[in-house]
């Protein structure tokens, strides 16, 4: 048996390298695609690798191009860098010495964690040093008395999850690639996720983070308290900063209690307004227990079972909402989420529904919302956004787009968190093509501008909306962050290319 799981293993990583090789061979060069010139940095020589192997044993300095070929193309296969070169650091020491060496030769560096992100942010554009954190995972401390959590940037999401349920605690953060995203990129990309509803943003349960600035100096903020209004917050400059200020290389995170109670609503309706309804009844008769609240359209729904053979548990309608609640007391709950299921149902708010309080069907269903990026991937080229809208008019953009884009694309979809009006937009062609981009960029910033929406809701700027900021920044807002940039990083080495706009 051990044998054929092996073997399985082995397949499956072998297939998975064929389909990355397949992918960086067909990917374009970011600095081809966006017409982007390379920034006035130093060249890596053979010393400075040696100085790196130096710093973190020659087994841990990547130069091999076909090892780095995943390292150098993002996770929707639609940038891809030049790097030559990667570095593993294992401590926050070693990251110290690598980034004072790169400030002293003036070389640019691409700080990478699960290499998760949709925006281009997390791979290089030109032949900047990688600087991976994957060896940095270890769990520092669990307290369960205070619930808070200590770690090192590389901590895979999952992991530490397991890691915590052992303490009775889970982190307050669920993502769909929480299997390979590290708490270090949430971090500095200040992720979202499914259930900021319940538990607030990052910036609101991370209580100190440890960082490495451009010239190799330590920023320890790593403090646990809960309150501190002692000065300036610095650690939130580095919360959704994308790697453009300091290395995220520690951090200490509030965690609430693991929920004894969870229960999923999966429901159908006729119509975007009728979601809309649902929500508000939600809000008003789950009060305290109510986790998270998403939905998608019914091409969101055709493309996961289509794509990736997912079962869908209720009739075919044009949207679908999911419900989780989450508590202290398994019968409460399980009554009143039952109790609410039944009376939208019977109001005729929704067509159809289904009720899970056991793990393999609550799985199954948020499997439906989860993999639903993964299955637009099987669909053609993406053109993937992630907005924050009035609620009301979350759907109005899909909309809007898919007249905008009539007869050009081949589907524009919708889905989403519901309970903070973010709304993942997706348009997928047959192949990229640069009369379609124009077509879809601005168009979709400037609605989203004309609405009072952000034009980046979770997944942060990266590299492929930096240059649209002032559709939700102020000309002042933009000019003070790249007065903060210059002080933290007068050199401009920590991702280039990256979140701040050229044209300012």
């Amino acid at each position: 048996m051990r044998l054929l799981q092996a073997l399985s293993k082995f397949a499956a990583s072998k297939s998975l390298i064929r389909n990355v090789r397949a992918a960086f061979s067909q990917t374009p060069l970011t600095s081809d695609t966006y017409k982007v010139e390379r920034g006035n940095y130093g060249e890596i020589a053979s010393e400075d690798i040696s100085i790196f192997k130096d710093i973190v044993g020659c087994s841990h300095v990547v130069t091999d191009p076909s090892d780095l070929e995943g390292n150098n193309i993002d996770w929707l296969k639609t940038v891809r860098g030049q790097s030559k070169l990667m570095v593993k650091p294992k401590s926050t020491k070693e990251v110290s010495e690598i980034l004072k060496h790169c400030n002293e030769r003036n070389l640019a560096v691409c700080p990478q964690g699960g290499n998760t992100g949709l925006v281009g942010g997390s791979v290089p554009v030109f032949d900047e040093v990688i600087l991976s954190t994957q060896r940095m995972n270890k769990i520092i401390s669990i307290d369960p008395i205070s619930g808070v959590l200590v770690c090192q940037a590389g901590c895979i999401l999952e992991t530490a999850n397991k890691d915590l349920a052992g303490h009775g605690l889970i982190a307050p953060l669920d993502l769909g690639a929480k299997g390979s995203c590290h708490l270090g990129g949430n971090i500095s990309t200040n992720a979202g996720g499914l259930r900021l509803l319940r538990y607030g943003s990052l910036r609101g349960t991370v209580l100190g983070v440890e960082a490495v600035l451009s010239d190799g100096a330590v920023l320890d903020c790593l403090s646990t308290l809960r309150k501190d209004n002692t000065g300036y917050d610095l650690k939130q400059l580095m919360i959704g900063s994308e790697g453009t200020l300091g290395v995220v290389t520690a951090l200490s995170i509030l965690c609430p209690q693991k929920p004894a109670s969870v229960n999923v609503a999966f429901l159908g309706v006729e119509s975007f307004e009728k979601v809309l309804k649902i929500q508000q009844c939600a809000r008003k008769d789950l009060g305290e227990i109510l986790s998270a609240v998403e939905f998608m359209d019914s091409e969101c729904m055709r493309n996961v079972t289509h794509h990736l053979n997912m079962t869908n548990p209720i009739a075919d309608c044009p949207f679908y909402i999911l419900i989780e609640t989450s508590g202290s007391n398994a019968s409460h709950d399980e009554e009143k989420l039952g109790r609410f299921l039944e009376e939208v149902m019977d109001a005729g708010i929704a067509d159809d529904g289904t009720l899970a309080t056991d793990y393999t069907k609550m799985e199954a269903i948020w499997g439906l919302r989860e993999r639903m990026a993964e299955a637009m991937l099987h669909d053609g080229y993406n053109f993937k956004y992630d907005f924050s809208l009035p609620t009301d008019k979350m759907y109005d953009l899909v909309r809007a787009s898919r007249e905008h884009l009539k007869g050009i694309c081949k589907s524009v979809v919708g889905y989403g968190h519901l309970g903070d009006g973010n709304l993942h937009l997706n348009i997928t062609c047959e192949k990229y093509s640069r009369d379609i981009h124009s077509a879809v960029e601005p168009f979709v910033y400037e609605w989203t501008s004309r609405h009072k929406g952000s034009v980046s809701a979770e997944h942060g700027l990266g590299f492929k909306k930096r240059q649209y900021m002032a559709y939700t920044k102020s000309k002042e807002e933009i000019m003070m962050m790249k007065k903060i940039k210059q002080l933290f990083d007068p050199k401009g080495i920590l991702n280039p290319y990256k979140m701040l706009p050229d044209n300012f």
